[in-house]
């Protein structure tokens, strides 16, 4: 039986609300409801921020006959995918909390995503070799991949919650070289891109239900 997950209340204005397990602090992150630096109060009255609880990792069940080869795993981080554009490397269209991982020659990613009506878990590694281009900005990483000689760039944009583990994560790719300047443009967050959707949405509605009117007057009149 899976235990009870430790629960936060989140300190907002001065007020408490929740409390919310681990996984649901870190999708309000991921949907800019909460910043790095808010602050959480355990179950014990310990204060601490969103970025101290996402850097923790969840405890894992004990695999006793895992057996095989395995790469040396140099740095686990907690993430989530904001983008990717151009073909090459088969990702996933993850959703929510992602676990990136580096290891010695591969970067390992593995999360959630739809299929169907239902939730799939999967992982993905992405060859060391194949990451070209890395780049920080903020909490996020853009990496720039290429699966085989001469092929185009492939852009993978992940959202690490905070510059130090965006940071730390970049430091792991050996093969990565800077962005040549001007090569890729600026990735838009997903928040963005969502927000620019809904506005578009918004105001189609609203034109829409603006002629309806009009056309209902002129009937009665």
């Amino acid at each position: 039986m899976d235990q009870p997950q430790p629960r936060f209340h989140v300190v907002l204005q001065g007020r408490r609300v929740g409390p919310y397990d681990r996984r649901t602090i870190i999708g309000m992150r991921i949907r800019k409801a909460l910043a790095s630096t808010d602050v959480l109060v355990d179950a014990q009255g310990v204060e601490l921020t969103v970025a101290d609880l996402i850097g923790r990792r969840p405890p894992k069940p004990f695999e006793p006959t895992r057996t095989g080869n395995f790469s040396v795993v140099q740095a686990t981080l907690t993430g989530s995918l904001v983008a990717v554009r151009g073909r090459g490397l088969p990702i996933p269209a993850f959703k929510g909390e992602l676990e990136v991982r580096a290891q010695t020659d591969v970067l390992r990613i593995a999360g959630r995503f739809r299929r169907g009506l239902g939730w799939r878990d999967d992982r993905v590694k992405i060859p060391l070799q194949d990451i070209v281009h890395a780049r920080v900005r903020g909490s996020e990483v853009d990496l720039g991949l290429r699966s085989a000689p001469g092929a185009p760039l492939q852009q993978l944009v992940l959202e690490l919650f905070t510059p130090e583990s965006a940071g730390e994560l970049v430091e792991h790719l050996a093969y990565a070289t800077p962005y040549p300047p001007g090569q890729t443009p600026p990735a838009a967050t997903l928040g963005t891109a969502l927000q620019g959707l809904w506005i578009a949405m918004a105001t189609s509605t609203l034109v829409l239900v603006a002629v309806f009117t009009v056309l209902l007057v002129r009937r009665w009149h």
